[in-house]
């Protein structure tokens, strides 16, 4: 067989490029300490080391997710530990204003301090995070959720949005309590209505005023508010808005259910001729309207006009901040369900990351010892081929002649 000059010098250049390109490789694989770097390496390890890449990848984005939910659910749980306190310190003070020992301007001394009470739950309620960002506004986070009003009373400037964090494929976490839904939102101690007293000679209260019946309620038909008008101990008469009887009766006994329109009330204390009250429809009652009728109470001092409205006013409010308390309570016991979800999550990851972490090492790790005894072979075979390619590609025939 002959061999042309031409395909010798071809062939043993194409040979000497594959051998040195098996020395490259093998540098390669040396120096990044990994046995799989493309799909030709092994093309089925590559496909499985893409998936657990990418399970990596998703774990880095949840575990940062997770970061930033546990900083602001943790803010928000603090900052409701803080107004439970402020609560207690303000039913304190207004416990100790009922005592009949004190005088007006002692009173009053308790209401500056319930002023101070209510400037720290304003503050607690615009609280702030690490970014300048309002945590009680909902989507409005550059909007002060609160602001204080001349006559003492609160508005809300924030919005009802919920913000969500991904914190596993299938698992959402809320970010955020939105200021209506902790501070604003809090159930009417009484239920669904607020009772307006006219005139109140005996002291009676409205205990229970709720609307059992949503199916038979007609506020259209029979608008509120409701009038209840006890012409004797007896005799009651509730009307609409409109003027029309909606419940009559002459034998009404003290604490029993008064219904009518779907509506069920319970009245505390033995009616007198004369009292009278409206119902208005109040679902819920705001803190920051409940510490304010805190202070306006106090600051009606001991001489109030009718002193028998003034004490059950007193037992209303009081019952209100109980409810305010327990509200505040539920809202930060939200926020610690949201943090143990949080904490579960991040233990459910670090174990997914070590079984991906290890299944990639399984594929990817190069073997050293092999790696290094592969890369010397290498090399003698090409510094074989380059001395044999120099030897023979000196010979001619000329030497045998």
């Amino acid at each position: 067989m002959r061999v042309s000059t031409q395909q010798f010098y071809f062939q043993n250049s194409q040979q000497l490029s594959n051998k040195q390109s098996d020395v490259n490789d093998q540098i390669k694989y040396l120096a990044s300490g990994k046995r799989v770097l493309t799909a030709k390496d092994d093309a089925v390890s590559y496909g499985t080391l893409a998936g657990y890449k990418d399970g990596l990848a998703n774990i880095e984005k949840y575990q940062r997710n997770l970061t930033q939910a546990g900083n602001r659910n943790s803010l928000q749980e603090v900052s409701f530990a803080s107004a439970e306190d402020v609560m207690q310190q303000l039913k304190q003070l207004f416990i100790q204003a009922n005592n009949g020992t004190l005088s007006s301007d002692s009173i009053r001394s308790l209401a500056d301090l319930a002023e101070n009470n209510q400037a720290q739950m304003l503050d607690i309620a615009n609280a702030q995070d690490e970014s300048g960002h309002y945590i009680f506004s909902g989507y409005q986070i550059d909007v002060q959720p609160f602001s204080l009003q001349p006559d003492n009373s609160v508005v809300y400037q924030g919005d009802g949005g919920i913000r969500e964090l991904q914190i596993a494929k299938n698992v959402m976490v809320d970010i955020n309590q939105a200021g209506d839904d902790a501070f604003e939102e809090v159930p009417n101690n009484t239920g669904d209505f607020s009772a307006n007293y006219t005139t109140n000679t005996s002291g009676i209260s409205v205990n229970r005023a709720i609307i059992a019946s949503p199916g038979a309620y007609d506020n259209v038909t029979n608008p509120p508010d409701y009038n209840f008008n006890f012409t004797s101990a007896t005799d009651l008469t509730v009307t609409d808005s409109g003027g029309t009887v909606v419940f009559n009766t002459n034998t009404y006994t003290p604490g029993q259910t008064v219904a009518f329109n779907g509506v069920e009330v319970q009245i505390s204390g033995n009616p007198l001729p004369g009292d009278d009250f409206d119902l208005t429809p109040q679902e819920d009652i705001g803190i920051f309207d409940t510490i304010k009728n805190v202070i306006d109470w106090m600051n009606i001092g001991v001489s109030p006009t009718d002193p028998i409205q003034h004490g059950v006013d007193y037992e209303v409010i009081l019952g209100q901040l109980d409810e305010a308390l327990n509200h505040i309570t539920s809202r930060r016991a939200e926020s610690g369900i949201r943090l143990k979800l949080i904490e579960n999550q991040v233990s459910n990851h670090l174990d997914a990351e070590l079984y991906l972490s290890s299944g990639r090492s399984n594929i990817e790790d190069l073997d050293f010892a092999k790696a290094v005894a592969t890369f010397e072979q290498s090399q003698v075979s090409l510094q074989a081929a380059q001395q044999s390619f120099v030897q023979i590609k000196n010979l001619s025939l000329f030497n045998y002649l």
